[in-house]
């Protein structure tokens, strides 16, 4: 039976350090090269994730930004993508207006990926966010709404506090044009609101890797709300012990933290077992 792995990347494969342990790294190629089939399942971008992935053999196709794109990284290929339509994203920043909440706007024009702000609204947490990714050449300041909005749009990443977010997610989250998950930050003591269409999952990205690949078999593994819709789908399906209660609850089975290389031992000892 082909099986294909996929992995969530914060809090899941990747450390505090936002990067893939030497240990993981030797691990999982030393798998690749006997022919695991592993890809990755994110909410970050393109770029956000070739960064944290340093040294990792995997070559196939994956999901970013919580299924908003189905990306080809070594033929630099879009496979499938779901994005806001020109309504609907000029709606959803007015509300957000509402709420007092200037997004990052993660998106592309033809020639590149961008994360896009309006310039003169940062707050506390985007300025330590865009302070961390100084140089990163996607980051693009707009001065006005219409250059905001412009191009492509995969999703809205809004960071903050918890109560202002959560206020926020109390209302977005009964669209039901929208996909609205609410998260803590992996590394900080923010929180996150991340905001894409209905259509944009990890539950339909891997399914759509599986039809691609012509695999029998998903197995995934994950730590936080943006991977339960991928746990619903998943023939099997590993919560690390550093995952929230609940998710755990949904799993197969619970293997060990993300700082201890809990997917790379679990691969290891499972992977190609009869």
């Amino acid at each position: 039976m082909k099986t294909l792995f996929v992995s969530d990347l914060d809090g899941t494969l990747l450390t505090k350090n936002e990067c893939v342990s030497a240990y993981s790294v030797e691990h999982i190629n030393s798998l690749i090269d006997r022919g695991l089939s592993l890809t990755f399942a994110t909410a970050r971008s393109v770029h956000g994730a070739k960064g944290a992935l340093q040294g990792l053999k995997i070559q196939l196709p994956a999901v970013f930004y919580n299924g908003a794109l189905i990306y080809d990284i070594v033929q630099n290929k879009t496979l499938a993508f779901h994005c806001f339509d020109e309504a609907l994203k000029k709606e959803l920043l007015e509300k957000l207006n509402e709420f007092e909440i200037a997004p990052l706007i993660f998106g592309a024009v033809p020639d590149r990926e961008r994360v896009v702000w309006l310039e003169g609204k940062e707050s506390p947490s985007m300025q330590r966010y865009l302070a961390w990714r100084k140089g990163d050449r996607r980051l693009t300041a707009a001065h006005s709404t219409q250059d905001l909005l412009d191009g492509y749009v995969f999703t809205f990443k809004c960071v903050g506090p918890g109560e202002k977010m959560e206020r926020a997610w109390n209302v977005l989250k009964y669209d039901p044009r929208i996909i609205c998950i609410y998260h803590k930050e992996t590394y900080q003591e923010d929180y996150w609101m991340d905001i894409s269409v209905r259509s944009a999952t990890k539950a339909n990205g891997v399914r759509f890797l599986k039809e691609h690949f012509g695999c029998e078999k998903l197995v995934c593994f994950g730590d936080s709300s943006n991977d339960s819709d991928m746990f619903d789908v998943c023939d099997e399906k590993y919560a690390v012990m550093n995952a929230d209660s609940w998710l755990k609850e949904k799993a197969t089975g619970v293997i060990g933290y993300c700082e201890e290389d809990g997917v790379a031992k679990w691969l290891d000892e499972n992977a190609f077992k009869d």
